[in-house]
């Protein structure tokens, strides 16, 4: 299964990693995190109750559009587009483009890791 680690740390504190690995004097684990965010709850607003499940529609159904996506899930083309864009820019969905602006979301990913340390 392919699962995705995300971990949570202060935005100096992933600045600093950042830094360190582009001056190659930090080289990532493999099984460290790919994703981070700042903070639990921005972690939680974008994978809310009703982010999770659009997720788990599009893993299951294989949209070929976001319209399709949009007639499975009942939501609006333009709000699933904001959302997504939102979760391809953490790595959540692969957005392709085709034809005519056609735009296929897709799922990279069958779990997600949450790694968080309890210190400050």
């Amino acid at each position: 299964m392919k699962t995705l680690k995300i971990g949570i740390a202060a935005y100096e504190d992933m600045k600093t990693r950042t830094m360190a690995i582009a001056r190659s004097q930090l080289k990532p684990k493999v099984n460290e995190p790919k994703v981070w965010f700042t903070s639990t709850e921005s972690f939680a607003k974008v994978l809310s109750n009703r982010n999770r499940a659009l997720l788990a529609v599009i893993a299951a159904t294989h949209p070929t559009s976001l319209r399709e996506l949009a007639t499975r899930t009942g939501h609006k083309a333009s709000n699933l587009s904001r959302t997504l864009k939102t979760m391809e820019r953490y790595g959540l969905v692969l957005l392709h483009h085709g034809e005519r602006g056609r735009v296929r979301p897709e799922v990279p990913y069958q779990a997600i890791s949450l790694v968080r340390s309890f210190s400050a």
